[in-house]
């Protein structure tokens, strides 16, 4: 499995997981959070992203991503089970690694892309669920900023670009170029 971040570039698992520690032995009076999250972007396929964010708590963070296509999944209920079970994955091999290196105490919270709002509300309590009979944290929005916001953005939906895109036709109504 390979990992981005946007400080080291591509970086495999073993790399990814040296780098999150790392950072970590950096400043390690610190207080640390692990959070896992996974959103998804629909198009003529299904673009998942799982996020792994390093929180210093109070002082910021380092984040690494995982970004892969697969079929498309129009069913709501099933894209979120999908990511679930992603991020359900990754906290996995992720707390198998810490503690075989001695951080089986760092907290470890999967964020998820639910709501008690929307269309994600009837999905919810499934989820939050299967997290926590999972043995991890489950966080929803609006502070599961892990899924909402950090992978959210690297899917690009939240890209300048993909802004842009929407835009622009509201932005060309009425003018010679738009007509």
């Amino acid at each position: 499995m390979e990992f981005v971040s946007p400080t080291y570039g591509r970086l495999s698992f073993e790399r990814m997981f040296q780098q999150l520690v790392g950072y970590m032995q950096e400043q390690p009076d610190q207080r640390y959070h692990l959070i896992i999250g996974t959103d998804s972007l629909l198009g003529d396929d299904t673009c998942f992203v799982t996020a792994v964010v390093v929180h210093r708590v109070g002082r910021g963070g380092r984040y690494f991503y995982h970004k892969f296509r697969n079929r498309k999944i129009e069913s709501l209920r099933q894209r979120i089970l999908y990511e679930t079970s992603l991020s359900l994955e990754t906290a996995s091999q992720l707390s198998a690694e810490l503690a075989k290196n001695g951080y089986s105490e760092l907290p470890v919270e999967i964020h998820l892309d639910v709501g008690d709002r929307g269309e994600t509300k009837r999905v919810i309590r499934e989820v939050v669920g299967m997290v926590q009979g999972s043995g991890y944290a489950a966080v929803t929005k609006p502070d599961s900023y892990g899924a909402s916001k950090v992978a959210d953005r690297e899917t690009g939906k939240s890209s300048p670009r993909a802004r842009t895109a929407v835009r622009r036709p509201a932005a060309l109504k009425g003018s010679a170029a738009g007509e």
